[in-house]
């Protein structure tokens, strides 16, 4: 399926937009501010040993320190002792290797691994390894066995390291592999020369995300990449006559008058992803809700009523459901563990269909992902590989108003909780006046539903009570004022 993708460039950040047939499938964006550091290579500082979590805290020069577990030591693949404990493996003060394999999300510090990898355009480059792995999209036993040859021929005698074969390389030419390699081996060489610096440092940081565009996006369906500014573009033609010389023309500049993600509605589709709710043509709707834990996908028939039986309504409904699904989690960046509750189908041929059909729609995904099938209560369990943030939490922070909750307290709710503080407060001093502060909503009802009750409170404590709006005030928020 062809596709085309747009980079938007400004000063403070870069956004990708990869369509196809049109549709926006996915986005991409890197703040100059706070950007990414997956795929970084440190060399850190162990500050503390945890053998109760078989864990170790690593300063790696950032302001939180990162997390290393010990199944992600290489040391342990290497000597085949898989039951070292960590406390055996490292100690406070030393120095240490590490790359970044998960950036920090939440309350959640980096998550490091000992073993490197640098990654290519072809190949990913595993210094500390000597076996040659095949990426699990090439399924032909004999294209695997023949590209293994190819690449093993191409490897100079007096390097060491392993490799794996990316999908991208199935149709590369012998050229095409040798300068991966001359790029990946020049790159090593230069992290290990910087190795000796005094920790904790940054030993290599992974491409910006204009030239990841390259390197990790584009292939052969790939129509063209469109970028809107001219020093970005200049930039990106130059990293391909370097190293990947046939995507040299895949590079256009946009030079229109209408803002490039304007013109493709990407900014619309932006909009879009931020939103809980998620329309299907079909009439139905998703509702998508993401905790620190997992993500929930809600599948509903809403409008639509079928013109056949009512097994076939749920059938359609769930069957587009599946493919929109699945373009969310793309578009959104969604990751960890994904539960989600397809409409109640007793024909079994129906659920197997559904399955089919969500697979089918995964195998477009770049990012690892597992899907367990029905459960016993009918949910489908699946799981993606967990990187990056997602959309919204690059785009969004928590509502200081509900604190994250997706709810307030009602207006009534807090005007019974301002009688209750009232009377507290008149039980402990003996103010001349009460004066209420809240927001305009709370006032109102004080003056229309709520004024008997305010005014039976006044007699009881007997003691004035005054009311004073305060704009600033969120819903939920109020003061009681001793006068």
């Amino acid at each position: 399926m062809s596709s085309e993708i747009l980079v938007n460039i400004t000063p403070q950040e870069t956004r990708v937009a990869v369509m196809e047939q049109g549709v926006v499938q996915e986005l991409h964006i890197e703040r100059t501010s706070n950007r990414g550091i997956v795929g970084n290579v440190y060399s850190g500082r162990v500050n503390r040993v945890l053998p109760g979590m078989q864990s170790a805290f690593i300063d790696i020069g950032l302001d939180r320190a990162a997390f290393l577990h010990v199944a992600e030591i290489w040391k342990l693949r290497q000597d085949g002792e898989v039951d070292q404990p960590i406390e055996s493996l490292l100690h406070e003060g030393e120095s240490i290797m590490v790359q970044v394999i998960k950036d920090s999300i939440g309350s959640k510090g980096a998550r490091l691994s000992t073993q490197i990898s640098i990654a290519g355009r072809l190949l990913v480059y595993l210094p500390q390894e000597s076996h040659i792995g095949i990426s699990q999209r090439i399924e032909n036993k004999i294209d695997r066995d023949l590209l293994r040859e190819r690449l093993r021929h191409l490897l100079p005698a007096d390097e060491r390291g392993g490799y794996i074969i990316r999908t991208m390389a199935e149709a590369a030419t012998e050229q095409d592999l040798q300068t991966d390699i001359a790029y990946l081996y020049k790159l090593w060489r230069n992290i290990r020369e910087k190795s000796s610096i005094t920790m904790p440092t940054l030993l290599y940081q992974d491409l910006s995300l204009s030239h990841r565009v390259l390197r990790d996006f584009v292939d052969d369906d790939t129509e063209r990449v469109l970028v809107d500014s001219r020093e970005t573009f200049q930039k990106m033609i130059a990293f391909s006559q370097d190293y990947m010389v046939n995507m040299v023309r895949q590079v256009n500049l946009y030079a229109g008058e209408k803002p490039l993600f304007d013109l493709y509605g990407v900014e619309d589709e932006i909009e879009k992803s931020l939103a809980r709710r998620v329309t299907l043509k079909s009439g139905g709707y998703l509702i998508i809700d993401q905790t620190e834990a997992l993500t929930t996908v809600d599948v509903n028939t809403g409008g639509f009523v079928g013109i056949k039986s009512f097994d076939d309504t749920i059938f359609k409904t769930n069957l587009e459901a599946a493919q929109v699904i699945v373009r969310q989690l793309r578009l959104r960046n969604l990751s960890g563990i994904i539960i989600v509750d397809f409409i109640d189908m007793e024909n079994e041929d129906h659920k197997n269909a559904i399955l089919t059909e969500l697979k089918k729609a995964l195998m477009k995904d770049r990012t690892r992902m597992t899907v367990s099938g029905f459960t016993a209560l009918g949910l489908v369990e699946m799981t993606r590989k967990r990187t990056r943030e997602s959309l919204a939490h690059i785009l969004c922070e928590t509502c200081p108003t509900c604190q994250g909750r997706s709810e307030i307290r009602t207006a009534q709710t807090i005007c019974y909780e301002i009688l209750r503080e009232l009377l507290r407060e008149s039980r402990q001093f003996d103010a001349r006046e009460f004066r209420i502060l809240a927001s305009q909503q709370v006032i109102n009802l004080f003056l229309d539903e709520e004024s008997q009750s305010l005014a039976q409170l006044g007699d009881f404590i007997a003691k004035p009570i005054s009311l004073q709006v305060e704009v600033a005030y969120t819903q939920e928020q109020y003061d009681v004022i001793l006068m």
